[in-house]
């Protein structure tokens, strides 16, 4: 807060979510590389929205959306379904219930289930004013190609208000790399994001370079996770990844027409 000609001056909202005393110090240092503000921002959001995000994992944005949207607005985490066998699903899932038991911030959460090809009730339809979905994409496509990817742009065009906004952020993969060679890099084509998006029904309004990243080739011994935060090579040339930093991301904007 500070002082203005004797009135007192309130951050705006966004920022006070971002500044939250409950956000972890290991997420915070990933404000660098992901540039919460300006990314939000781009993606329209507002404190009164109803806004859906797509497997928030262990809840890096939940720390920011949920403060954010608890007084007017609403946040659906369509995070990982209950009935899932795969462990690490399980895992995460058990996990993110037990954050968002335990804070207060999280009182009105509305935890749902996605799964490209089994679950798509993230959201009662025509119901939200946006849906979020960060370094996911790879993931759908890895395990089910382009029908996962292009189900998965259909359940979220169904959550959708006419007129809704759908924010996609991913690893972005050069467009004269083969997507199909390099499946489970981690990287995926901003083009073939925008293919998916469009044949759901999406109009692609804007794409930033908010999320860019000129230092990262995309070429990597165990692909997208060689790179900081996971570093999968543990000590093994660890701080040329650090200083690479994370990866090279897109960032879209599409919207569901009116």
């Amino acid at each position: 807060m500070g002082l203005l000609a004797g009135f007192t001056v309130s951050a705006d909202p966004l920022t006070s979510a971002i500044n939250e005393k409950t956000r972890s110090e290991q997420n915070i240092q990933r404000d660098q590389y992901r540039h919460p503000k300006q990314t939000l921002t781009f993606f329209e959001i507002k404190p009164d929205q109803t806004v859906v995000e797509i497997w928030p994992g262990g809840g890096w944005y939940s720390e920011i959306l949920a403060p954010y949207l608890k007084a007017k607005g609403q946040y659906y985490a369509a995070h990982f379904p209950q009935d899932s066998q795969v462990k690490y699903f399980q895992n995460s899932l058990a996990k993110f219930k037990q954050k968002i038991a335990d804070d207060a911030a999280y009182k009105n959460v509305k935890l749902t289930e996605f799964n490209p090809q089994t679950h798509h009730k993230i959201a009662p339809e025509n119901s939200a004013d946006l849906v979020l979905t960060f370094r996911n994409l790879h993931n759908w496509y890895i395990r089910g190609e382009d029908k996962a990817a292009i189900e998965s742009f259909k359940a979220f065009y169904q959550a959708l208000k006419p007129g809704g906004v759908l924010g996609v952020v991913d690893h972005q993969m050069p467009e004269n790399f083969d997507q199909i060679a390099n499946k489970k890099s981690g990287y995926v084509k901003m083009s073939k994001a925008i293919s998916w998006a469009l044949q759901a029904g999406f109009i692609l309004e804007s794409s930033s370079e908010i999320n860019a990243n000129n230092q990262d080739s995309a070429i990597h011994p165990k692909g997208v996770w060689t790179l900081p935060p996971s570093l999968r090579l543990g000590d093994k040339n660890k701080a040329d990844y650090l200083a690479i930093g994370e990866s090279d991301r897109f960032t879209l904007k599409f919207r569901k027409p009116k």
